[in-house]
């Protein structure tokens, strides 16, 4: 045989045999495409927000689809943590994103604040949102903005997504979404869009304000503008909308703080993360016993744990992200130290979250729309979790295992996707 065809013979073979175990490990393509779900998270959106009467076009996809009392976060009440848990269906305790400001024995240090780490996707390879799962299926995703999607997790991206860009209106983030679902191609069948007006507001001038009012009639406005949009592309009668939040918010009374400083020796304890829960770990060669003791120890207006004696039902504590020593504040308290409040720029907020889970001010929005939704309907209330089940389901795709319960919201479907007539 020639030498040169015999090589090229088994090159060939090589490329067929890779090309066959790569199709092999890619899971199907769903046989039929389902309709798009687009998930639009309202960042720290109490639902009795709507009570206020400021948000008609919210109002008009809860009237006409499916909507809970509230729904509950996952513990800590934190932006990062409960994002990915809604796409993972993992408590963060399993998800890896313990908190937005965490430390990793072999990654270092993560905050909101780090791009460096934020965009790194060992950090959120603990599990595997949607968007991955859906691209791995051979479908498409744009994501306007969401905790993760500035990572390549798994390897994969979004197909559709930027930087996130805090000076980008409501109005612009929707505009943005709109022209990726208007290029030519495969429209994408999973979107996320964000909104932080609210959130921004009730920190910097707490949740019963004016400022706050303003924001949720801004976000509602933009809500209204994108069923606009969609209705002109006629997608609106389509796509599955779920509307949620990650957590809410409680106001935090000018000099309510604990100051740990006073409570603790920090000159035997490090600090890892301050604010509604604040965390720390031991130093390396300090005698910690006197510190821990006094950590530990009754305080006003917070309570401290070693991470494994923390309440059973707050499902948090086993990552190794989470550190040693957890103090929580009561609600409409905040823990800093002197040294770290003297660095602030800007005064302590007067609104905040992260508290414990089951407060009635931590709970979070749910509202669904769209041609696989119940109407009129309402479910009771359910933990976060049952948010990625249920987004599964809507796609078509298998869930991978997680911490939820589609049962639990099978309300929230269209009688003839729960098998009734």
């Amino acid at each position: 045989m020639n030498p040169a065809f015999s090589f090229r013979w088994r090159l060939a073979a090589v490329w067929l045999i890779g090309l066959f175990a790569g199709c092999a490990q890619q899971p199907p393509r769903p046989a039929t495409l389902p309709h798009p779900v687009l998930l639009v998270s309202i960042d720290a959106f109490r639902p009795d927000y709507r009570e206020r009467g400021l948000t008609p076009n919210l109002d008009a996809l809860a009237d006409d689809g499916a909507h809970a009392p509230y729904m509950l976060p996952s513990f800590p009440s934190l932006t990062f943590p409960n994002h990915y848990t809604l796409v993972t269906g993992r408590v963060p305790d399993r998800n890896g994103i313990v908190n937005n400001t965490m430390r990793d024995p072999v990654l270092g240090k993560f905050s909101l604040s780090r791009h460096d780490a934020t965009s790194d996707g060992r950090w959120w390879a603990d599990a595997e949102p949607i968007w991955v799962t859906v691209q791995k299926h051979g479908l498409h995703t744009a994501t306007m903005f969401w905790p993760g999607t500035e990572a390549k997790i798994h390897g994969v991206r979004p197909d559709r997504w930027i930087p996130f860009d805090d000076s980008l209106t409501s109005r612009q983030r929707v505009d943005k979404l709109l022209s990726w679902i208007d290029e030519p191609g495969a429209t994408p069948v999973f979107d996320t869009l964000y909104f932080d007006a609210v959130d921004h507001a009730g920190h910097e001038y707490g949740p019963d304000s004016p400022e706050v009012n303003a924001a949720l009639r801004e976000v509602d406005d933009a809500l209204g503008y994108l069923v606009a949009g969609l209705r002109r592309r006629g997608l609106y009668d389509r796509m599955n909308i779920v509307v949620l939040s990650d957590h809410g918010m409680a106001y935090v009374p000018k000099g309510n703080i604990v100051f740990a400083d006073q409570e603790t020796d920090l000159d035997d304890l490090e600090p890892v993360s301050y604010g509604v829960m604040a965390t720390f770990d031991p130093k390396p060669g300090h005698d910690d016993t006197r510190a821990v003791a006094r950590l530990l120890g009754p305080h006003e207006h917070m309570k401290c744990y070693r991470r494994e004696d923390l309440p059973k039902r707050l499902d948090y504590g086993t990552h190794r992200r989470v550190p040693a020593f957890l103090c929580l504040a009561d609600t409409g308290w905040a823990i800093i130290s002197h040294e770290v409040l003297a660095q602030r720029k800007d005064p302590m907020s007067l609104g905040e979250h992260g508290y414990d889970n089951l407060d009635p001010t931590m709970r979070a929005l749910f509202v669904a729309h769209g041609p696989d939704i119940a109407r009129g309907v309402t479910v009771a209330p359910f933990p976060n979790v049952d948010v990625y089940p249920l987004l599964m389901h809507l796609l078509g795709i298998p869930a991978l295992p997680n911490d939820g319960h589609l049962d639990d919201v099978k309300g929230v479907l269209a009688p003839r996707d729960r098998g009734i007539p």
